[in-house]
């Protein structure tokens, strides 16, 4: 497999996709650095999380992506941990927060018991997300910052490479915002793996991304986010269209977008 430079986590070299008739992605390059935390923003249709699903080998793509060679345990290809922008599920099943994540991580039924290996990890990245206290709480339960939280602990169960966040804060209130905003400051501060940021929130970017990658259908910009979240970057990404681009926005697309599940990952 080709690897990109050390220093990088992802390049990507003219990724393009197409659902039907409709250029999607647009000769997308851009480079993921190997740590910390990197924004994707754009408006909707933007091709955000057709990006996401081409990552995780769940859309077709043409062009190349290129992986780091320094990847744990002697990975040949980055294992991703995916937190999708919701959880659908029954509320009124009799699960704890415990039992789900012992259920993604074991194969034996949870009702024969959880193994003493998934209990552990369970609860180390309960720990990391500042939700171990959630742990026997029925997970119908869970406010909606809370459950996020579990989603995340859930995505670092495995210890991925890269961990992907589509549109995280969506639905949350002011003060589980605010305590999502600390674990992502704590992701930027943990040199252990790249975290890759679906959000539309460009205040909360500018304070707690490392790396913004501006994308309408096609890479606007890249870089540092008081580089990136310019006025003229912004105005061509949310309101005037870019010079020379197609209309990103496509309804079909987006209806058609696969549905990204805690599971998916190559």
């Amino acid at each position: 497999m080709t690897v990109c430079a050390g220093h990088l986590a992802v390049q990507l070299q003219d990724v393009t996709v197409r659902i039907g008739p409709h250029l999607v992605l647009d000769r997308v390059s851009a480079s993921i650095p190997c740590h910390g935390v990197t924004a994707l923003v754009g408006p909707n249709g933007a091709g955000k999380s057709t990006l996401i699903a081409a990552l995780l080998g769940l859309r077709p793509y043409q062009g190349r992506m290129l992986f780091s060679s320094h990847l744990k345990n002697g990975r040949t290809r980055p294992l991703f941990g995916l937190v999708p922008q919701k959880l659908e599920f029954d509320a009124d099943a009799p699960v704890s927060v415990l039992d789900f994540l012992c259920l993604a991580d074991q194969r034996r039924p949870i009702w024969l018991g959880r193994g003493r290996r998934s209990v552990a990890k369970a609860h180390a990245a309960l720990a990391f997300t500042g939700a171990e206290n959630l742990a026997h709480k029925p997970l119908g339960a869970l406010s909606g910052g809370e459950l996020k939280r579990v989603l995340v602990a859930v995505a670092l169960r495995n210890d991925p490479d890269i961990l992907l966040l589509d549109e995280p804060a969506a639905g949350m209130d002011a003060r589980a915002e605010e305590m999502f905003c600390e674990l992502l400051d704590r992701f930027s501060a943990d040199h252990s793996r790249s975290v890759v940021w679906v959000s539309h929130d460009l205040s909360a970017v500018m304070r707690h991304a490392d790396y913004v990658i501006a994308l309408r259908q096609r890479v606007l910009l890249e870089g540092k986010p008081r580089e990136v979240l310019t006025p003229h970057t912004v105005t061509s990404l949310y309101g005037l269209m870019a010079i020379g681009a197609e209309p990103a926005h496509c309804a079909d697309c987006e209806k058609r977008e696969p549905h990204l599940h805690l599971d998916e990952t190559p």
